[in-house]
């Protein structure tokens, strides 16, 4: 049986002051029936690891570089993520596709680097509203999923992220139907690749307008093992009811 994953990302947000927020959700969660994961900017990330220390949270970074070092200014790498206490790290967040011109390819290289480097990849896809209008998001997943995934990954390392960008925090959401669609049609890619033992411990999120208010039949989908949150993990009090309606289904 996969464990269930609540997993948040920070994004650009958050200061020192913020740590507050992350021990109020462990102080809630000191025995989830469920996997827990933040991924807060790389200014915090070692602060957060002295905080969940000995807890059942990991902390993750948001991206790393393909390469361990070198003349890579303002970079980060899966040593030193590792190195400042991270377990995990988000790679192919469309906002990093977006803004940093992010492929396919170097979401795979990037993922590779973090894997051999012991850090589990949460891989991120998702579509854009004129590719879900025009009937192209299995198209646009497959080809995501096919492109960004590298063939180390293994059911330890790989966790997939599930985010149509237009749903991305605007408030939107796929009807229950369309996230089953998807979510089934990765399991179905990944056995067709790795086979059904593989495919079958990989846990995919749904990430995209996750609140305490819509969560509980979210993760009544189909193949749906957690969430990848982004605002509504900022704050306790948003975070942790999205963590209780996951573990209604652990």
């Amino acid at each position: 049986m996969r464990r269930k994953l609540a997993a948040g990302n920070w994004k650009m947000n958050g200061l020192t002051t913020q740590l507050v927020e992350l021990d109020n959700i462990l102080k809630s969660n000191e025995n989830p029936a469920v996997d827990l994961l933040i991924c807060p900017p790389a200014t915090l990330i070692a602060s957060a690891a002295k905080h969940a220390r000995g807890s059942a949270m990991m902390i993750g970074g948001q991206d790393c570089h393909v390469n361990l070092s070198g003349a890579h200014t303002g970079d980060i790498s899966a040593e030193m993520l590792r190195d400042s206490g991270a377990l995990a790290v988000i790679l192919g967040h469309s906002e990093r596709r977006q803004d940093h011109n992010e492929t396919d390819q170097i979401v795979c290289k990037k993922t590779q680097t973090a894997m051999e480097n012991g850090l589990i990849s949460v891989v991120c896809l998702g579509e854009s509203l004129e590719q879900r209008e025009s009937g192209e998001t299995l198209q646009v997943i497959g080809a995501q999923l096919a492109g960004s995934v590298p063939d180390c990954a293994t059911s330890d390392t790989l966790v997939i992220a599930y985010e149509p960008i237009w749903a991305i925090g605007t408030g939107l959401v796929p009807s229950l139907e369309q996230i089953a669609e998807v979510h089934d049609f990765i399991r179905e890619k990944l056995t067709e690749r790795f086979g059904t033992d593989m495919a079958n411990g990989v846990r995919i999120l749904y990430g995209g307008s996750v609140k305490p208010d819509n969560a509980a039949e979210i993760f009544g989908v189909s193949n749906v093992d957690g969430a990848l949150v982004g605002g509504a993990s900022l704050s306790a009090q948003d975070f942790c009811p999205i963590i209780s309606a996951l573990e209604a289904y652990a």
